[in-house]
């Protein structure tokens, strides 16, 4: 859907001086928001058309770190630009930032093409496969994550030592104790519907201090852009009042970890594809080949819902995370829920991403997998019922970012619908991600060894 600025408003909105700011923003592998602050002006007269970024915006790390052995971009070939292009059709006030607009922007080459390798171009790509087969892929995320009393500069000088929730209890659905996060989610919900995105709730979560953001769902494109404003916004709602939130998939070794589930259907002239009233469970052949890619390539597409050594630890049996790459209906405990069984809203529901994936490429491998199996006529394994927690031959979700990398570099599926040059990259940053991992020494280290070694 189209977001709540055209350029005509904007010009007319900066006329009339309430916006003097456009930020125009890419996003880099990890899935944050990185660009440019443009004075509107400037932006009218020609930053609309496009501006530039350097390309190691995609070949560093979490801590902007610029990575070796990356093909795209090098010491070696200089690090040179990219061309931003703003998607005009996302235009739209900012609402956390007074007097600002904002626009999401493709990454191009100097011969006008989508870099490969962006995430966003990863996903389009897959959009407009979907689309040749008729379909368009609905979507939306579920995004959990922690507030904490104490501000992001505090925890950062305090090296994130006595992290205090701004509520001491699990919360989940409580509306008196959210009432004690109000100063961040009613301005954050606020902000949101000022930007055009459509929020329609925020709650209580699983364990103490922990919140649940949720968006209508949307075109996978536009959901995708959606949950990285979202995310940026929640940060800023949270700095605004003094106070912090981590999407870390597990902060805490003994806290239930921030998920990102993806609710995803195919949908055809107008109508939810997977829907059909005779089928069993209300499914249709669609929807039951659909699930069959997304179970088929469950190893593969792990990589892209759990990028970091520290996502893996989410997987904890009895706190709500999936450890089997099952499917089963309306149950909590699997890797593939079915949602909205025998109504026009049925859907997919997969809980395996935590709330630290890339949605970009969480989006696409999800739509990859799930094409697959149409196209190739999969069928659909049995449903498995009951829980998943002690399902012990049931097939497991990958345990480590070692194991979830390796499947996705032997993965011909990925590979024939991201290209090799796509996958290799990532898998080059799930490589760094580990090697980082191992050399560094933790907290856990000197607790368990410096007296007793």
């Amino acid at each position: 859907m189209p977001a709540n600025l055209t350029l005509d408003q904007l010009s007319n909105a900066v006329d009339a001086g309430e916006i003097d700011t456009v930020l125009t923003c890419v996003t880099d592998m990890q899935g944050r928001l990185v660009g440019k602050r443009f004075h509107a002006r400037h932006f009218l007269d020609s930053a609309h058309r496009e501006t530039h970024g350097c390309n190691y915006l995609l070949a560093v790390d979490v801590d902007m770190t610029p990575v070796p052995g990356y093909r795209s971009a090098s010491w070696e070939q200089g690090y040179g630009d990219y061309v931003h292009k703003p998607d005009l059709a996302t235009l739209r006030r900012a609402g956390w930032e007074s007097g600002t607009a904002m626009v999401m922007c493709d990454l191009l080459d100097h011969h006008g093409e989508l870099v490969p390798i962006a995430p966003r171009s990863v996903l389009k790509r897959q959009v407009e496969r979907a689309r040749a087969l008729g379909f368009e892929p609905m979507m939306a995320t579920e995004l959990e994550f922690y507030l904490f009393e104490e501000s992001f500069a505090t925890l950062w000088d305090q090296g994130y030592r006595r992290m205090t929730p701004v509520v001491r209890y699990n919360n989940d659905y409580g509306i008196f104790g959210t009432l004690k996060e109000e100063a961040v989610m009613r301005p954050l919900r606020n902000a949101l519907h000022a930007s055009g995105i459509p929020v329609e709730n925020t709650k209580g979560e699983a364990d103490a201090g922990q919140h649940e953001v949720n968006i209508r769902y949307s075109d996978a494109l536009d959901t995708a852009d959606m949950h990285v404003i979202v995310k940026t916004a929640t940060k800023a709602a949270a700095q605004a009042a003094g106070h912090s939130v981590t999407f870390m998939a597990k902060y805490a070794t003994d806290r239930a970890g921030s998920s990102s589930h993806i609710h995803q259907s195919l949908w055809r002239d107008g109508r939810n594809a997977f829907r059909d009233e005779k089928g069993g469970h209300g499914m249709s052949e669609i929807m039951r080949r659909y699930l069959a890619g997304l179970l088929a390539h469950a190893d593969a597409t792990t990589l892209f819902l759990a990028p970091y050594v520290n996502s893996y630890k989410r997987f904890t049996v009895g706190l709500f995370a999936p450890t089997r790459a099952v499917w089963s209906r309306d149950n909590r405990t699997a890797g593939y829920r079915l949602c909205g069984e025998g109504t026009g809203a049925i859907r997919i529901e997969c809980r395996v991403g935590g709330a630290d994936l890339n949605p970009y490429l969480a989006l696409a491998a999800q739509l990859a997998a799930g094409l697959d199996g149409i196209e190739k006529g999969l069928e659909l394994e049995p449903e498995l019922s009951g829980d998943m927690y002690r399902a012990e031959n049931a097939r497991r979700i990958p345990a480590t970012l070692r194991e979830a990398a390796e499947a996705a570099r032997r993965s011909d599926m990925l590979r024939e619908a991201f290209g090799a040059e796509v996958v290799e990259h990532y898998h080059r940053a799930a490589l760094w991600e580990i090697s980082e991992c191992d050399r560094v020494v933790t907290d856990w280290d000197l607790r368990r060894g410096f007296e007793r070694l």
